[in-house]
Order: structure tokens, then C-alpha cells, then sequence
């Protein structure tokens, strides 16, 4: 299964980091103009049993379901429906005194065989790249201004 990492140093606490992602708004700020996502439906936050319902590119719908919460550590969230057979992403706070490291973790598997996951893991990156560098700097822009 392809796993993607990638992971950032905000000159923040990690209690305004994690607060940061816990904002009713985080998802819609952290989400990057292409392709556009559009939230349908969110209950419960980002605290285990929380969903959220998407529309990817005006055609894709996502759900996840956050599997995982332990205040100012981590969270997870995994696709329940949507594009792909395996959609897991662990998001990871740690603590570096008035530092915090994000890590995101992002296991994911598409029909089709080991063959098919090797070639999408590496067609994958250079987008999922994009995707978390943009919301590294959102992220960090905003929780180090509010520190």
C-alpha cells in the first residue's frame, strides 16, 4: 500500500496547532483552490465518530469518518466512501516546547493490485505534494500569527 509523509515546524505551541485544527473552518482554509472541494455535510468535529461528507472536483463525493482523537497528539480521519479502496490519513502533533511537528501520514490503496498501487503511489506524490505544502503554509501562517 502507498504511503505518503510528509511533515512541517510551526513556531507555535502545540495547543494552537492542534486548536487550529479543530476550528469549525479548518478544513475549508486547509483545502487548496485545485481541484475545488466543496463540504457538504460535517458532525462531530474532528473527535473519533465525527463525519464529513465532500464533493471533489464537482463530481467526486467523499466521506470520511475520524477513527481516532487524542487531544494535542493526533487524529485520524478514513475514507468511508469515495475514489478509493484504502483511504487512511493520520495527522500528528508533537510537542517541541514552543515548537510543534505536523506530521501527516497518508496510507491509501486503489482497485486493482499491487502492480496498480506501486504506479499510483508514485502518480500520486507530485499531487499530494502540492496538497500538503499548501496546507503546511496555511497552517503555519496562521497558528504562528495567532502565537
Amino acid at each position: 500500500m502507498p504511503v505518503y509523509r510528509r511533515d512541517v515546524i510551526i513556531d507555535a505551541p502545540v495547543s494552537t496547532v492542534f486548536a487550529f485544527h479543530e476550528r469549525d473552518d479548518a478544513l475549508a482554509l486547509l483545502s487548496p483552490p485545485v481541484p475545488p472541494v466543496r463540504i457538504v455535510s460535517r458532525t462531530g468535529g474532528i473527535r473519533a465518530g465525527a463525519r464529513v461528507e465532500l464533493r471533489v472536483a464537482w463530481c467526486i463525493r467523499w466521506v470520511a469518518v475520524h477513527t481516532a482523537y487524542e487531544r494535542d497528539r493526533l487524529f485520524v480521519d478514513e475514507q468511508a466512501s469515495g475514489p478509493f479502496r484504502v483511504w487512511r490519513h493520520r495527522h500528528e502533533f508533537e510537542s517541541m516546547g514552543a515548537r510543534t511537528r505536523l506530521t501527516d501520514i497518508v496510507t491509501f490503496e486503489v482497485p486493482g493490485g499491487r502492480l496498480v498501487n506501486a504506479l499510483a503511489g508514485l502518480a500520486a506524490a507530485p499531487g499530494l505534494g502540492m496538497m500538503f505544502r499548501y496546507r503546511h503554509r496555511v497552517t503555519r501562517r496562521l497558528c504562528e500569527r495567532a502565537a
